[in-house]
This record gives structure tokens, sequence and C-alpha cells, in this order.
């Protein structure tokens, strides 16, 4: 596929109604999504602090190191819940049409928030913080740069990832087929 083929796919779907009254009414069916996305990110963002700060407080690993365990944990629960109960996608995962993208969006939000929250633990030992106000520093940093991400990620799922019908949309190929080659 060129890359202006690719273009002309993926403009539509990045493109809002044109008319006042189809803007409004697409802003209301959204509210029931946004809420929905609001919570599984509130699920992935508990899940990824209460790791992150117990490797933290406990001195398990270092901050940065822990905010990948922590990032990996959450990611989990965010997957599967954005895919099934914000989107409401049903059936098989597509390894190629689904999961690595959205690792891919969660690595971006990974190396944007080791940076914050190594940042974070420097600035908290320069200060002389130690036990939970390094914590808070170190969870404050995480909460920060994911949030800073929120909207685009929401943006890349609702429009290019979970559409239904988007030029990433490969059907998995039946396991009889796979074994026969």
């Amino acid at each position: 596929m060129t890359t202006s083929a690719l273009l002309a796919e993926v403009r539509p779907a990045l493109s809002l109604p044109r008319s006042p009254q189809s803007r409004a009414a697409r802003l209301r069916s959204l509210a029931p999504r946004l809420l929905r996305y609001a919570a599984v990110s509130g699920v992935a963002t508990a899940t990824s602090l209460t790791v992150l700060g117990f490797l933290v407080a406990t001195g398990v690993l270092g901050a940065s190191w822990a905010n990948v365990v922590a990032v990996a944990v959450g990611t989990v629960p965010s997957f599967e819940l954005n895919r099934r109960w914000v989107w409401g996608k049903r059936g098989e995962r597509s390894i190629v049409a689904e999961v690595i993208p959205f690792c891919v969006l969660s690595l971006a939000g990974l190396c944007l928030s080791t940076l914050a929250v190594g940042g974070a633990a420097a600035w908290a030992a320069r200060a002389g913080a130690h036990g939970g106000a390094r914590t808070l520093a170190v969870e404050g940093a995480h909460v920060a740069a994911f949030g800073s991400l929120w909207v685009v990620q929401y943006l890349v799922l609702d429009r290019v990832l979970f559409r239904r019908g988007h030029l990433l949309d490969i059907k998995p190929a039946p396991v009889g087929l796979l074994a026969q080659r």
C-alpha cells in the first residue's frame, strides 16, 4: 500500500462530522464511551500506581525500573477493558491490528513516564525527600506523564485501532491453515 493510499484510508477516520447537528449528536453519543474510557484509565492507573508505589517504597527496584514493571502490569487490564468494554470488540484478538499497536502506544507512555519518574526520583533525592514523600513525587510524575497522553491515546484507539472496518482489521487465519504451511 502506498503512502497516499494509506493516508486516503486513514484521513476520513480522523475527521469530525461537518454539520453542527451531527457534531452535537456525535458528542452526546461519545459521553458514555468517554466515561467508560475514564473508568478504564482509573483501573489501569490504580493498578500501575499500586505496583509502582510498592516497588519504590520497599526499594525492590529503582524508580525507573519500577515504572517499567508498573506500566507492563497496568497495560494488561487497560487493553482488555478498552477493547471489550469501551469499544465493544469481541472475538479473537488480532496481534497485528490490535495488540502490537496498543503496545506501541503503551511504549510511548512508558518512555515519557520513565523519563518523568526518573527525573522526579532524582529531584526528590536532591531535595532530601525519603519514604512517602519520594514515592509521592514518583507517582505524581507517572500520573502527569500518562495524563498528558490520555486524549491522544483515546483518539488513536477510537479513530484508528478499535474502529470498526479500519485498515488494520485483519482476520486471524484458522489454526489449521497455519499448521499446513
